[in-house]
């Protein structure tokens, strides 16, 4: 009786009910607790830098004579005056400008080609031509810039030497092409990392959306580009914009390649335009060259989500 009575529950002492919203608020405790390290670090590594930058902004730096301290005072706009009437900062937005316009649709395309290609099942080897696509990835830019200026050089390309029998000698480095130079080796370097982008959002896709277009006729084409690139659209806009974003942070490339061409000047880049004038300790106005690139690269991103979602809806 004593045993039948302990399993069955009766006789025992009730549990006391913890109330709804003390577990709710005890739960939520826990999840600011975990929380807590990413907030801090995301506080002050990348917060605080943009509210100092969007400050400094605003001021300027001045002495009471030629060897007095030097004082912060409030600038206004005066910054971005400066920093859109600087021909310098204004052609290195149009120059990033272009190579957007040109380098973008190029390593989107050969990163959706070759997410396609690992995703058919005519290709063997998956993993080994994954790992091979994506290896440019992992090798640091400062070495990646190198070594492609390595195989620029007219004097020690290998290139120029396989061409110069016949009579073509190709200067990569020069004005007129070291802008399309640089956009290869950033090609080169991220089309690996979007592929695998895209390729992830591939095997998602349910497998038995093919074999109903099978069963339809469809052939392979006809599936990867009326059924698999549809479906991986929303990752195609998401490389998208971190293309536009990179291509506006681009700074080591031609970082580097100004080291070898002096066709690359130390404002080719808004973003090598900026630390020009931080390091020459001209904070404010390298501040704002900063905010203005940033404001152009949201109103970018923007434009490019409603053009996609227009297309899209129709």
């Amino acid at each position: 009786m004593v045993v039948a009575a302990s399993r069955t529950g009766a006789g025992a002492p009730p549990r006391p009910r913890v109330p709804r919203r003390r577990r709710a608020s005890s739960s939520a405790r826990a999840a600011w607790l975990l929380l807590a390290p990413f907030l801090l670090g995301f506080a002050v590594f990348y917060v605080a830098p943009i509210v100092v930058a969007l400050v400094k902004s605003f001021t300027a730096v001045t002495r009471t004579s030629t060897y007095g301290r030097p004082v912060e005072v409030f600038a206004g706009l005066g910054n971005y005056a400066a920093a859109l009437g600087d021909a310098g900062f204004v052609g290195s937005v149009g120059r990033v400008l272009l190579f957007g316009v040109v380098q973008i649709p190029v390593m989107l395309g050969l990163a959706l080609l070759l997410a396609l290609a690992l995703d058919s099942a005519v290709v063997r080897l998956r993993r080994f031509f994954r790992l091979a696509f994506f290896l440019p990835y992992a090798v640091p830019g400062v070495i990646a810039a190198v070594m492609w200026g390595f195989f620029y050089a007219p004097n020690l390309s290998p290139v120029n030497q396989l061409l110069d029998p016949i009579g073509i000698h190709p200067d990569l480095l020069s004005g007129t092409v070291i802008l399309y130079s640089i956009a290869n080796i950033v090609t080169w370097t991220f089309t690996g990392y979007n592929m695998l982008i895209l390729y992830s959002s591939l095997q998602a896709i349910p497998p038995q959306l093919y074999e109903a277009a099978r069963l339809d006729g469809a052939s392979g084409w006809a599936i990867a580009w009326r059924i698999k690139v549809p479906i991986i659209a929303p990752s195609l806009v998401l490389t998208g914009v971190f293309s536009i974003i990179g291509t506006f942070q681009l700074f080591t490339e031609p970082q580097v390649m100004a080291g070898v061409s002096s066709a690359v000047s130390s404002s080719y880049t808004p973003s090598m335009a900026a630390y020009a004038q931080i390091s020459a300790q001209n904070y404010g106005l390298g501040a704002a060259m900063s905010v203005l690139v940033t404001l152009l690269i949201a109103v970018l991103s923007w434009l490019f989500f409603r053009i996609t979602r227009a297309r899209a809806a129709l």
